[in-house]
Order: structure tokens, then C-alpha cells, then sequence
């Protein structure tokens, strides 16, 4: 009878061990769940953003200059017969058309504000002159103009206006982060580069 109870003491034993062993082994499994659970998500951070408040501040303000450049590539016709002017003021008006409805919905999927009259202080004649913009007294003088006299005045001032737009580009390769942004802006420093060089041998 005393043996029967050792046995049965010892297999008590044996089965608590076991259990107990079970138990914590859970307890373990459970830890590790835990720390996998808590384990810090990737930071929000680490994604890129799709843009940067220079790329709101670029698109709003060359669609301001863009504007004003499709403006004067308008007057072009009924003021100046001259081919090379004609053509020019074409091309200016078929390549920045596009240029600004494409930043227009870079704006609208950012849920940035249009760069229209919502815009104040944002006007031909009170926008910073070192970007290129006309003054509203020049556009006004400009409009005044015709013939070979228009040539020269709506030349040297696209010439200034393109000086403009490559200044803002510039900077805005440097301190924007939208890839496509950062393209356009390359693409207009290469475009108006090469007219201005074109209208340079205009003047000449």
C-alpha cells in the first residue's frame, strides 16, 4: 500500500512537471506573439511624399507666368507678320496650353488652392519681377504696339519672361520633391532655353 502511494506521489509529480512545463512553454509563445505585436510598424516617414510645399508653391506660380506667357503669344496675330514671330508665339501657346492643365490637376490632387484669383497679390503687375512677369502698364504698351515695332517689344520681353521661368525652374529642381514636377521643371529650363536663343537671333 505504501508503494502505491510513492508510485502515485512520483506520477503526480511527473504529470505537474509536465504541465506546468506546458504552461510556461505558453506563457513563452504568448511573449513572443506579444513582442511581434508590438513590434513598431514602418514609420509613416519612410514613405515618400508625393510632394513638398515648393511643388504646390511651383505649380501655382508657373501657372500664374504661364498664363501671362500664352497671353502675350496671343497678341502675336493681327500685330505682326512676321513668320518667324508667328510661329514662335504658336509654339509658346501649344506647349504651356498644356503645361498648365497639367500642374492645374497636380493642384486639384494635392487639394491645393488654383493659382487664379484665389490666389491674392498673385496678378501680372505685383508678382516678384525678378521671375520674368510683365508689369500691367508693359502688357498694356504692348498691346499698343504693331508691326516690326511689336516684334522687337513682344521679343525682348518673352526673352525676359523665359529668363523667368528657367529662374523659378532652377529652383525648384533643388527644393521640390515631385518626380513629375521636378521633370516639368527640367522641361522648361531645356524648352526656353532654346527660344531664347532663337529670339536672340531675332533681335540681331
Amino acid at each position: 500500500m505504501r508503494k502505491s502511494l510513492i508510485r502515485f506521489g512520483v506520477a503526480g509529480v511527473a504529470v505537474l512537471t509536465l504541465v506546468t512545463g506546458c504552461s510556461s512553454g505558453g506563457n513563452d509563445m504568448g511573449g513572443m506573439q506579444h513582442d511581434s505585436a508590438s513590434a513598431p510598424a514602418p514609420a509613416p516617414g519612410r514613405q515618400a511624399a508625393d510632394h513638398n510645399d515648393h511643388d504646390v508653391r511651383f505649380a501655382q506660380e508657373m501657372i500664374v507666368h504661364h498664363r501671362q506667357a500664352v497671353e502675350m503669344a496671343k497678341m502675336v496675330p493681327g500685330r505682326s507678320t512676321n513668320a518667324k514671330v508667328l510661329d514662335l508665339a504658336k509654339r509658346i501657346e501649344g506647349a504651356q496650353d498644356p503645361e498648365i492643365r497639367t500642374m492645374t490637376g497636380w493642384l486639384s490632387k494635392w487639394g491645393a488652392a488654383p493659382a487664379a484669383s484665389s490666389m491674392p497679390g498673385m496678378d501680372h503687375g505685383s508678382m516678384d519681377h525678378g521671375t520674368g512677369m510683365m508689369t500691367a502698364e508693359e502688357m498694356a504698351g504692348l498691346g499698343r504696339a504693331a508691326g516690326a515695332g511689336f516684334d522687337h517689344m513682344w521679343t525682348e520681353m518673352m526673352i525676359k519672361h523665359h529668363q523667368g521661368a528657367i529662374e523659378m525652374s532652377t529652383t525648384h529642381l533643388d527644393k521640390g520633391s515631385n518626380a513629375e514636377s521636378k521633370k516639368l521643371a527640367q522641361d522648361i529650363i531645356t524648352a526656353q532655353q532654346a527660344e531664347i536663343t532663337e529670339m536672340q537671333g531675332l533681335l540681331k
